[in-house]
């Protein structure tokens, strides 16, 4: 197990490490979602790949022949916690926790979520805006970019009360409704 206070790895990296098209992949996701290097695209594709991992346990015990009721409690559990996240919409079920992709997990960052919001003109001054402190979730100052904000959350999202950009006649903030983000 190791020692608690020690900091561990939270992701795992690629088997292949110079496969082409996966690199062109990531790259493009980087760009896409203003990354800081590719650990962060590792990180989000281990917490799927913990995700995945539940749904294939449960769809072992019903093949096993579990308890049907066991079953549906276990699997409401799991679908009912990755739409409070947001990774699920209302209608889903166990093969869409198995169809999901990184691009999904991307998308409930705080980070993408600002930009998205129109907070930022783009990922990168997102980033930089959570790092520097300007970005609060429900009147909280958060500065991981890579926070997973929870659907009950994302409407809460705004400026930091004391941040100067929160005042509306600020000059980046002109800039930012000039250009329609």
């Amino acid at each position: 197990m190791g020692y608690p206070g020690k900091n561990h790895k939270q992701f795992q990296t690629p088997k292949r490490p110079f496969e082409k098209t996966r690199i062109e992949e990531e790259k493009r996701l980087m760009i896409e979602y203003g990354l800081r290097n590719k650990q962060e695209i590792w990180k989000a594709q281990s917490y799927l790949r913990r995700y995945r991992k539940a749904a294939r346990n449960l769809l072992g015990l019903m093949s096993a022949g579990a308890d049907t009721a066991l079953f549906e409690n276990k699997q409401r559990e799991l679908i009912d916690h990755m739409q409070s996240v947001g990774l699920l919409g209302p209608d889903a079920d166990i093969d869409n926790v198995l169809s999901l992709k990184v691009t999904q997990q991307l998308e409930r960052r705080l980070q993408t979520l600002v930009y998205r919001q129109g907070l930022a003109r783009s990922p990168k001054q997102a980033r930089q805006f959570i790092t520097h402190g300007h970005v609060a979730i429900a009147g909280r100052r958060v500065s991981i970019p890579g926070y997973r904000v929870t659907r009950s959350e994302e409407t809460q999202i705004s400026y930091y009360g004391t941040s100067p950009i929160a005042v509306a006649d600020h000059s980046e903030r002109a800039r930012i409704a000039k250009t329609g983000r």
